[in-house]
């Protein structure tokens, strides 16, 4: 089972959270590389340049593309949950694709858009 950040991962990280920091560190010695989906990056970034701490972690990270590979399942997923979160669909589907779990500070939307694909999805907190 590997790991996905979600947005609310990365702000946690950008804000020098200890909890998550320390899952990052952890992850990093067992060489276990956690995978960002790209749109959770534009949505964290929150302007200009990234705070160095959301960099450093990203130097860690494996980033997901969003392209026309992907996109379909995204699209498809959003539309069956009636979000319009196309960055937290993405990080549903790539979770489930890949039997991650994901570390985020909204369970609860998560939750939901697994299960409109029917499945469950472990989400733990930053």
């Amino acid at each position: 089972m590997g790991v996905t950040y979600d947005t609310g991962a990365l702000v946690a990280a950008a804000a020098g959270l200890e909890r998550m920091w320390a899952r990052h560190e952890a992850l990093l010695e067992i060489r276990e590389i956690p995978t960002v989906p790209a749109p959770c990056i534009a949505k964290a970034w929150g302007g200009g340049s990234p705070p160095d701490q959301l960099a450093l972690l990203l130097a860690g990270c494996r980033v997901e593309a969003l392209d026309e590979t992907n996109a379909g399942a995204v699209g498809a997923l959003a539309s069956r949950t009636g979000t319009a979160d196309v960055a937290a669909a993405f990080v549903v589907e790539g979770a489930l694709r890949r039997g991650d779990l994901v570390v985020s500070s909204d369970p609860n939307e998560l939750g939901i858009i697994a299960a409109s694909a029917g499945v469950w999805l472990e989400v733990h907190l930053p």
